[in-house]
């Protein structure tokens, strides 16, 4: 102990003290003045500048996609290219505004300037055009935004005092039946849009040929079991969700011709047991939504459903995936903690709280955009 009470102080090693002297550096105007001048070091200099200017900017970037979409600029220019001033007009805008919301959606490759002054689709706009589900999400996105105004005041706030809270009731209730037809009709619509851009995905790497009985917990209004059910004509499929959001997926399964093989339980995935007789059971962007009791009593909750030899999968973005780290961590980490429930979770996460629940054989399977799902399946032992 030292003199003064204090414990005494660590010896850096070697890394410590390289990452010391990296970032002083760094963080020397001179020297970030010569590393933009240097020859070797120009193009690396340059690259940190505009990533810097990148998430100062970012936000005004997904207000200029976000003003395309509210006045579907991209539907507009799905027939061909037009003119400005065209533009103008069918916007309702004036030129000189609509000339600079054309300008930025440009420079982000959503359209594209052609020599003749007119503006088209580019790759990005078209993209979103064929998934709608993605429209829906940056409409969706306004009320995050709004949380996220002072992000400072959101990681001080208790849970649930959010608009995104408010938007997912589940999030911030512990019975189905404080969850009212009205307040489900608010996401029920969102969910199945966005879930139908990555169930075929999933199903492209879930093994079911050789079940018989498929249930999916959570699984909103039945978009991902009805793809699951046109896949595999002869599979018996099951739903649970809460009561209001069970009755909607009833109806569009009976809709789509599923009724007679389709069964919904509304009720709370909470309410354990939970009905037996599945071979497969389903959590797709469902366990990341909740906390790691709750996450654990759900895999728990389907060990116990599941029959020696029974599957179950994990389908989600998870944190920590390569090439795609922000979504993970920074998009989801974020998004959750504005809904109030729940964290995005890595692989090895995962499949901890799997082995915990006592399942085995847990593996990962490739899906074909890990970015907004990737998929764990472990089985029930035999």
């Amino acid at each position: 102990m030292s003199q003064s009470g204090s414990a005494p102080r660590r010896r850096l090693g070697w890394r410590e003290r390289w990452l010391a002297f990296r970032n002083g550096t760094v963080a020397n105007p001179a020297f970030q003045r010569w590393a933009a001048g240097f020859p070797f070091t120009r193009r690396i200099a340059r690259r940190n500048t505009r990533a810097l200017f990148d998430l100062c900017a970012g936000f005004v970037y997904a207000q200029v996609l976000f003003a395309c979409v509210r006045l579907d600029l991209f539907g507009l220019l799905r027939s061909g290219p037009l003119p400005p001033d065209a533009i103008a007009r069918r916007l309702d805008l004036p030129p000189g505004r609509t000339l600079t919301l054309l300008k930025a959606a440009a420079s982000l490759d959503l359209i594209a300037r052609l020599p003749d002054g007119r503006f088209a689709l580019a790759d990005l706009g078209a993209a979103l055009v064929g998934n709608p589900s993605i429209a829906a999400m940056v409409e969706h996105h306004a009320m995050l935004y709004a949380d996220l105004a002072d992000p400072v005041a959101l990681l001080r706030a208790p849970a649930g005092a959010t608009r995104l809270a408010r938007y997912w009731p589940y999030a911030a209730t512990d019975g189905a039946e404080q969850v009212s037809p009205d307040s489900v009709s608010a996401y029920s619509g969102l969910m199945a849009t966005s879930q139908a851009l990555i169930a075929g995905d999933v199903l492209d790497a879930l093994p079911l040929a050789d079940r018989t009985c498929l249930m999916d917990i959570g699984g909103g209004e039945g978009v991902f079991l009805a793809q699951a059910g046109r896949r595999h004509p002869a599979l018996t499929l099951r739903l649970l969700d809460l009561p209001p959001v069970a009755e909607r997926a009833e109806t569009r399964l009976a809709a789509e011709g599923l009724g007679a093989r389709a069964t919904c339980f509304g009720r709370s995935f909470a309410d354990t047991p939970w009905p037996h007789g599945a071979d497969a059971i389903t959590l797709v962007r469902v366990v990341h939504d909740h906390d790691d009791a709750v996450a654990l009593m759900l895999l728990r909750a389907a060990h116990e459903a599941l029959p020696p030899g029974g599957l179950v999968a994990i389908a989600e973005p998870f944190a920590g995936t390569p090439g795609a780290e922000p979504v993970g961590d920074a998009y989801f980490g974020f998004y959750l903690l504005a809904m109030g429930s729940g964290r995005p979770r890595t692989a090895s996460e995962l499949s901890a709280m799997l082995e915990a629940a006592g399942f085995v054989e847990i593996r990962e399977r490739r899906t074909r955009r890990p970015l907004l799902a990737r998929l764990l399946t472990a089985k029930r032992a035999i």
